[in-house]
């Protein structure tokens, strides 16, 4: 049997992206309740060479985002960078998302063997679709959604593994 490559992909993205979308809520809850500093939680690392909670969020947004569009043959878009509060990250999950809900199984099935060559500052790596979405893209969009969780978790924001898991997309 032959695994669909958009099952493992934009309804995986969506479910893990609408999880995210409410433990961003949580945390605002959270800062708002306990008259917090929002920004510190935005600049939160669980360790120094971590990359902040803000960002951990942005490369969440991204993986999904740009498997997606590599897979399918699609232009990359591109996001501002610019998000400094609890709100301006739920917009960005929520523009990813939709960003994910355009795409239909037949631009992504298929695509198993499509060469994919992607441009990073340290040079270039070459994937097929299927290497790029289950060797590359999942395992670093689970790695930050989870950072990003662990966090909000280790700064006392109450969410657990069903917040983290999200609602399963029906496809």
């Amino acid at each position: 049997m032959t695994v669909s490559m958009y099952k493992c992909s934009a309804p995986i993205f969506l479910q893990y992206l609408g999880g995210l979308s409410n433990v961003l809520d949580k945390a605002k809850a959270h800062v708002e309740a306990k008259k917090l500093d929002e920004a510190f939680f935005m600049n939160m690392r669980i360790y120094p060479d971590m990359f902040p909670f803000v960002r951990q969020v942005r490369s969440t947004c991204d993986h999904a985002v740009n498997a997606c569009a590599r897979i399918a043959g699609r232009e990359v878009p591109t996001f501002a960078n610019d998000e400094k509060t609890f709100d301006d990250l739920k917009k960005r999950v929520e523009r990813a998302m939709d960003f994910v809900r355009t795409f239909k199984p037949e631009e992504l099935d298929g695509q198993e063997a499509r060469e994919i060559v992607v441009k990073f500052p340290s040079g270039e790596r070459h994937f097929t679709g299927q290497t790029l979405l289950l060797n590359f893209s999942l395992p670093n969009f689970y790695f930050h959604d989870t950072a990003a969780y662990a966090i909000l978790r280790h700064c006392g924001v109450e969410i657990g593994k069903r917040d983290f898991m999200g609602v399963p997309v029906q496809s």
